[in-house]
């Protein structure tokens, strides 16, 4: 599947050059010139390539605010015209997972952001409540009793459990879970968690008005 990568630049000859080699790279780029607009296609991201110096803010206020957000677990590389040693601590220390310095080639750009995600893909196993996910080994638990899951059950509770407390909109599951091609409808993903919910109970994938769904622990420990 097609990483959907969020790319902010405000130089629009580069973020135009970028976009076009990230997506011959595999992926799908949605792009933003400025931190508010970043901010509105921050829910469709699943990676993030962040300027340093934005128009209306910092990259680095901005990347503070995303930690601080029901979105803190997206990876992000930082691009920077700034070199120094300093400049490299502070954009790590607000939570940058790496960090390119101006100029670069796109060859290099790419490498990162494949290993930044394969970094950020070994985390195979979640435990949640009573419940444990593990993905590399395509199983989940519920009170230690394995449960007998199709394709789409399971990929759609590891893809909860490996963001608990995260709201999902019913389309972003389909795009995440099923992948964009997919020709279902809200009604599939209403469908999958109805049962889901008779193997776990319904308390702990939580409906939220208006918004989706999200997983939960229901003792309150997530």
């Amino acid at each position: 599947m097609r990483s959907k990568l969020l790319l902010i630049e405000d130089d629009d000859a580069l973020r135009e050059l970028l976009s076009f080699h990230l997506s011959k790279a595999n992926f799908d780029v949605l792009e933003a010139a400025t931190a508010y607009n970043a901010w509105q296609l921050l829910p469709e991201a699943s990676i993030v390539v962040l300027d340093w110096m934005l128009p209306d803010e910092s990259g680095v206020d901005w990347l503070r605010r995303l930690r601080q957000s029901d979105f803190s677990d997206v990876p992000v590389l930082m691009l920077t015209a700034r070199a120094s040693e300093m400049d490299k601590v502070t954009g790590l220390n607000a939570g940058a997972d790496d960090y390119l310095a101006k100029p670069f080639s796109s060859a290099e750009l790419i490498a990162r952001l494949n290993a930044l995600l394969r970094r950020t893909k070994s985390v195979q196993r979640s435990v949640v409540g009573d419940l444990t996910v593990d993905i590399e080994q395509g199983l989940a638990l519920f009170q230690n009793v394995r449960l007998e899951l199709t394709r789409r059950e399971f990929d759609l509770l590891s893809f909860l459990a490996l963001h608990p407390g995260r709201v999902f909109g019913r389309m972003e599951l389909l795009d995440r879970v099923w992948g964009e091609d997919f020709l279902g409808t809200d009604r599939t993903v209403d469908q999958h968690v109805a049962q889901l919910r008779a193997l776990i109970g319904p308390e702990y994938i939580e409906t939220v008005r208006g918004r989706g769904y999200r997983l939960i622990d229901p003792k309150g420990l997530v």
